[in-house]
């Protein structure tokens, strides 16, 4: 029986013990004749009780049986191996397994392998019909139990609604600590990852050097690769590309939200405000196209040769300028829903005093909006920071150090991605120098996330 069967018949089986828990309380509340006000919880929490009793633990058990049962039967097949094959390396252990599963699928035609992994093929659909049947009779048992242990404890003095909802707090509670696990798992991948990079690689060198070719030698001879590890021009082509980018972005997405705010009429405003933030639904490779097709030839051909300057196809202008275009959006609609939830009565405080529109925009509403426009603005530097595919389209995958907007520079995404493209060996610096760029990008938004925290505590103190 496959997966997908039992689960819809665990599914099943809830619905069924749900009803039989309602019924059961619906019963208990006629027998004490005053109906549900004879009940210390609705029935449907009962029934809901009853369906947690039979679920619970058949989905934990199916879970657990999902985790182990591969590695299980994994075992069992190698142990079967000849002695010889049980003393052979793990990767070729591997490779034999991966072999034997391609037999038992069906992939390799019958009689053209070795006769133990035929056998261990066999064995192998063997044991996983068994473990399917064997899953089926005990999540059948499982849930029959646990209906039977639900059904049996209502009553009509039982808190059935107090332990449903305890429930479902732990089951919250898990779930938040997944997505905190989660974080703590990623970081400390990188963590370790970048402690193995900086084993073969000195971290002053990565954080001090000025040249970038990660392409490490795989023999003695082989020409073309330094392997040099400086990522101070990822670095310095991350924040130029980001800085170009924001100083779009930041002054047309505030003044957009500011005049959306405060000036435009409800018409303007219902037509407008949905127009800009289409730009935020626009897939990034659009933006890359319209950056190649479009702005980096008007920079190179009719831009840079006006101003007397020589621009490269790629450079950082025409993909900061196009970055700066699509995050617009997330500095217009924070700060606008920023500046409207600023009460109106500091408004019409500072009218009352005299004080001009344009007065009570910068002297009181701008102030007031201040924490979250802050926390906009950062999450629209982070948004730069991450962002790929602009970057290699308009902006190349050279590694300069420059600070001229005008020339082919990448950033540390761009080489994360780069280096972790095809198949790769996480022992060899060049892929393992992935991380150490992820690291520094993770402590770089750690850093903006204090500030934006510092930023928000100095000044909601001031204005609550």
């Amino acid at each position: 029986m496959s997966i997908p069967t039992l689960l819809a018949l665990l599914v099943a089986a809830i619905a069924m013990a749900f009803v039989a828990g309602r019924n059961r309380s619906q019963a208990v509340s006629s027998a004490t004749g005053r109906g549900q006000r004879g009940l210390n919880s609705l029935p449907f929490y009962y029934g809901m009780l009853t369906a947690l009793w039979c679920g619970t633990p058949a989905l934990l058990l199916l879970l657990g049986w999902l985790v182990f049962d591969d590695t299980v039967v994994r075992l069992i097949i190698i142990d079967g191996f000849p002695e010889a094959q049980r003393q052979l390396p793990e990767e070729t252990i591997n490779l034999l397994m991966s072999t034997v599963e391609n037999i038992a699928s069906g992939s390799y035609p019958d009689g053209q392998q070795e006769a133990y992994l035929q056998h261990a093929a066999e064995q192998l659909q063997a044991l996983r019909n068994i473990s399917r049947q064997l899953l089926a009779l005990v999540l059948f048992c499982t849930t029959m139990i646990g209906t039977t242990i639900g059904w049996m404890k209502i009553s009509p003095q039982y808190r059935a609604r107090v332990k449903v909802e305890t429930a479902f707090k732990w089951v919250l509670m898990a779930c938040s600590m997944i997505a905190i696990l989660t974080t703590v798992g990623i970081i400390l991948s990188v963590i370790f990852e970048s402690i193995h990079f900086f084993k073969q690689i000195p971290i002053t060198e990565f954080l001090f050097g000025t040249h970038w070719s990660p392409q490490v030698a795989i023999r003695e001879d082989q020409v073309g690769s330094s392997g040099a590890f400086g990522a101070v021009p990822l670095f310095v082509g991350t924040l130029l590309i980001s800085f170009i980018a924001m100083s779009v972005a930041i002054p047309v997405g505030l003044m957009s939200a500011i005049y959306l705010s405060e000036y435009a009429g409800p018409t303007f405003r219902t037509w407008v405000k949905p127009a800009l933030e289409i730009l935020a639904g626009i897939p990034t490779v659009v933006y890359g196209f319209f950056a190649v097709v479009t702005v980096a030839p008007f920079i190179k051909d009719s831009f840079a040769p006006m101003l007397g300057l020589d621009a490269s196809s790629e450079s950082a202008l025409a993909a900061g300028l196009v970055m700066g275009v699509m995050i617009i959006p997330f500095v217009s609609s924070l700060s606008d829903d920023v500046i409207n939830a600023v009460p109106q009565s500091l408004r019409d405080g500072s009218l009352g005093l005299g004080a001009t529109r344009s007065e009570t925009i910068k002297l009181v509403v701008f102030p007031a909006a201040l924490p979250g426009i802050v926390g906009g603005v950062l999450l629209a530097v982070s948004r730069a920071i991450g962002e790929t595919m602009i970057v290699v389209m308009a902006a190349g995958l050279s590694a300069n150090l420059t600070i001229n907007p005008m020339e082919s520079v990448t950033t540390v995404t761009v080489q994360i991605v780069t280096l972790l493209v095809g198949d790769q060996e996480f022992d060899s610096a060049k892929t393992l120098s992935a991380f150490a760029l992820g690291l520094m990008l993770f402590i770089v938004t750690l850093a903006l996330n204090f500030y934006a925290l510092y930023v928000v505590r100095k000044y909601s103190e001031q204005y609550e």
